[in-house]
């Protein structure tokens, strides 16, 4: 007897209906507050975020941020991951062994205004810093290029106080633009494998071409400001 079954047969006893959604209830719920915690920290970055773009915009009249995207990953995606990293089929094993369940990436325009915004989100007293992966200083094989951050953050609920991590990505738009495409090629299944060795060689050539788009219009926006414009505020040291 299948699921629907089950339920159908049980529709005319209220007793036993009452008893299957009380055990569906017991069992999911405790699932449901944790995935609550991971929603609950997504709007919390992405407040963060939204509130220092709206800072410079008052003070130095511009927005080093063009777009904020969050997520939480599904059931699905988090049962993969699971399975491949080995991990127990505990709520405290996957909430202690996974740092990216909530995700929020930021694009910028230009390359500076990722570590601008990494330095701001890290100088606050509430973020702290799990792990740091500079793949624009260090880019991986591919070409990938982007600044990943894993943090914790803390979360009040009626239970009292939650530490949830959080991944965050910054990249520039030319970057999140290559990622997007080589993200479609990777996941695509019927491509040949001769030719997807060959769109990750041109992969590769386009990610070189983007990093000196984004030196050239970074270069082109630092002589309109002037190099000691007050709305660049951050140290150079990052940019080595």
């Amino acid at each position: 007897m299948n699921n629907t079954e089950l339920i159908q047969g049980n529709v005319a006893d209220p007793e036993k209906v009452e008893e299957f959604l009380d055990m569906l209830h017991e069992n999911l719920a405790p699932v449901e507050n944790l995935m609550m915690y991971y929603e609950c920290a997504v709007m919390v970055i992405e407040t963060k975020f939204n509130i220092l773009n709206e800072r410079f915009s008052l003070q130095y009249d511009r927005n080093p941020i063009e777009t904020i995207k969050t997520r939480v990953k599904s059931y699905d995606s988090i049962i993969r991951k699971m399975v491949r990293k080995n991990i127990a089929p505990t709520l405290d094993d996957i909430a202690a062994n996974m740092f990216d369940i909530a995700g929020v990436r930021v694009i910028c325009s230009f390359e500076r205004d990722v570590y601008l915004l990494a330095d701001h989100l890290l100088a606050q007293e509430d973020v702290i810093l799990l792990q740091k992966k500079d793949y624009i200083k260090n880019p991986k094989e591919n070409g990938y290029r982007s600044l990943h951050l894993i943090i914790s953050i803390p979360i009040y609920t009626e239970e009292g106080k939650k530490i949830i991590p959080v991944e965050v990505q910054l990249r520039t738009i030319a970057m999140d633009f290559w990622a997007s495409l080589e993200h479609k090629i990777r996941y695509k299944k019927d491509i040949p494998e001769e030719l997807r060795d060959e769109l990750a060689l041109h992969l590769k050539d386009c990610a070189e071409k983007s990093r000196q788009l984004d030196i050239d219009f970074q270069n082109i926006y630092l002589r309109m400001l002037g190099e000691d414009n007050p709305a660049l505020c951050i140290s150079d040291e990052n940019l080595k």
